[in-house]
């Protein structure tokens, strides 16, 4: 067997059902220091898992991580992320926009003339055309998260 022992499954379930470590070791057949080494991560033997799994009176496989759900969360976490920083970067450039549109004004109403209403024309252009993939980003997610699951 080659699979990653979900240690955190193991004490979850130890704790649930009021067990120490101590109790585990007895009922699995197991010393006490194996008991805390799986419980903290590192690796454990066949052997080892199995006596745990009959302590549990569960499969052995049920005492792994699902690597498709461990990718899955993984894909979850990066997309998230992904999303996040094209909003932070709208909201960068909007407050830039905002901050630039009033020193353009400063500028027509010193001036008398709307010489600088071109650029803010563009720049708004330039707002509304990153502002949209935000927005399908954001409606192509909720679609997703709603129907998907």
């Amino acid at each position: 067997m080659s699979f990653i022992t979900d240690a955190t499954k193991i004490k979850r379930w130890r704790e649930e059902r009021r067990w120490s470590q101590e109790h585990l070791a007895d009922l699995a057949g197991l010393g006490l220091r194996t008991i805390q080494r799986i419980e903290n991560g590192e690796p454990a033997s066949d052997e080892s898992l199995k006596a745990l799994a009959a302590a549990y009176n569960v499969d052995v496989m049920a005492l792994s991580i699902d690597q498709d759900e461990v990718a899955a969360k993984a894909v979850a976490t990066q997309n998230a992320k992904t999303r996040a920083a094209l909003r932070l970067s709208f909201w960068i450039h909007f407050a830039s926009y905002i901050l630039g549109a009033v020193v353009f004004m400063a500028i027509n109403i010193g001036n008398q003339n709307s010489q600088m209403i071109w650029p803010l024309l563009w720049w708004t252009v330039g707002v509304v055309s990153h502002a949209v993939p935000v927005v399908i980003v954001e409606l192509v997610t909720r679609y997703s998260e709603k129907y998907d699951t």
